[in-house]
């Protein structure tokens, strides 16, 4: 991407503010910030939006497809540099100008092809940042699994990059949070991992156990004293009861991922935790594992910020969708959930909004049939998708 400041105006477009939406505006850009707005006709001639919608670029803060690119079969392990380079394109035209990109922090033997690889895929990023290869920016989202053995070791390894913004406290013990019914879990592995036999789920799950009887409560108080002493923030993941709602207040953590109950996503609001939920549970309408659906924490204020998680396209639609399903949340609080919110939850309070000021990360949504198209996007004013 270009370094040169640029300047540009769009005109006739549908702006989307952090409070409003004006029908028909304007925005000026110079040196990749954003010089002023307005309604009604520019002062100066510029590239003319059509009408479409323009609202500033998505920010992504919990995403695990780069694995999908890097495996994308069983056993088959892609260049690492081309597997950044084609999943940052795909999120780039699906709007996401800023991304977290979410690294597995552990290793388990027979469980994913992809775990252990955080340092390999974290180095590959660097690599296409420095060859100027990528569209959106990207920093980094460490997924610890508490548990595991190696979970505490494998982060101090990456805890001084400077692209970490966030960690997650995760924990996938069978019988609990996410994978409350036990079931949901063999069905996950059956289908992810090419196929696990029950005597060998049976295996891994009591192995889990084991671990988290061993190493949970240690790893937990390591990783979290790791992220407050770097000043990196925290997010606790799939919370379910009081009790997880409680460690999570404990351990000062700034988003809940996925909580998977009403009661728990309730004491996460209130704490002032942001409680950040699936963009496809939206699109889908509930939960694949069968947890609270999001539009129903939606309808209870109980939704801040949404994460596209495995598909990249699902962050814009679940956006547009929102307003349709909720009344009470118009286009401009919607959008919020993608961008301001988002921004703010992990210190980039620089960029999420069209204010004067804030980075020119900016998309163009045309939207016919109910369906939002991406027709360009910029980047720190640079046009990059």
């Amino acid at each position: 991407m270009s370094s040169e400041p640029t300047e540009m105006i769009l005109t006739n477009a549908a702006l989307v503010l952090g409070d409003r939406v004006l029908e028909k505006g304007w925005i000026a850009v110079s040196g990749g910030k954003i010089a002023e707005f307005g309604e009604g006709n520019a002062p100066e001639r510029g590239q003319d939006m059509q009408g479409d919608l323009v609202m500033p670029g998505l920010i992504e803060l919990h995403t695990d497809h780069l694995e999908a690119h890097y495996v994308p079969r069983p056993k088959v392990y892609w260049d690492p540099v081309a597997a950044v380079v084609s999943y940052d394109g795909q999120l780039a035209t699906s709007g996401i100008t800023t991304v977290l990109d979410s690294l597995r922090v552990w290793r388990e033997e027979g469980a994913e092809d992809v775990d252990g690889q955080a340092g390999i895929l974290a180095n590959a990023i660097s690599a296409a940042r420095d060859a100027r290869l990528l569209r959106a920016e990207h920093f980094l989202h460490l997924r610890c699994e508490i548990p595991m053995p190696s979970v505490v070791e494998e982060a101090k390894e990456l805890i001084h990059r400077p692209d970490i913004r966030l960690m997650s406290l995760m924990d996938h013990t069978p019988g609990q949070r996410q994978f409350r019914d036990e079931g949901k879990l063999r069905d996950y592995y059956r289908g992810k991992s090419g196929g696990l036999t029950d005597a060998e789920l049976d295996v891994m799950f009591e192995r889990r156990f084991l671990y988290q009887r061993k190493y949970g409560e240690a790893n937990m108080r390591e990783i979290v004293a790791l992220a407050h002493s770097h000043d990196i923030p925290l997010a606790s993941h799939d919370d379910t009861t009081d009790e997880n709602v409680a460690d999570a207040i404990r351990d000062r953590v700034s988003v809940a991922e996925f909580p998977t109950t009403m009661e728990a996503a309730r004491g996460l609001h209130q704490a002032g935790i942001s409680v950040l939920m699936g963009a496809p549970n939206v699109v889908r309408g509930g939960s694949h594992s069968g947890n609270i659906a999001a539009v129903d924490l939606a309808r209870e204020g109980l939704l801040d910020i949404m994460s596209s998680d495995y598909i990249p396209s699902s962050l814009l639609m679940a956006a547009m969708q929102l307003p349709r399903h909720v009344p009470a949340i118009d286009l401009a609080a919607a959008v919020r959930t993608v961008t301001k919110t988002a921004a703010e939850a992990v210190g980039l309070s620089d960029r999420g909004e069209i204010a004067a000021g804030k980075r020119a990360d900016l998309i163009r949504v045309h939207v016919a049939h109910d369906v939002p198209a991406v027709r360009s996007v910029w980047r720190e004013g640079h046009r990059v998708a």
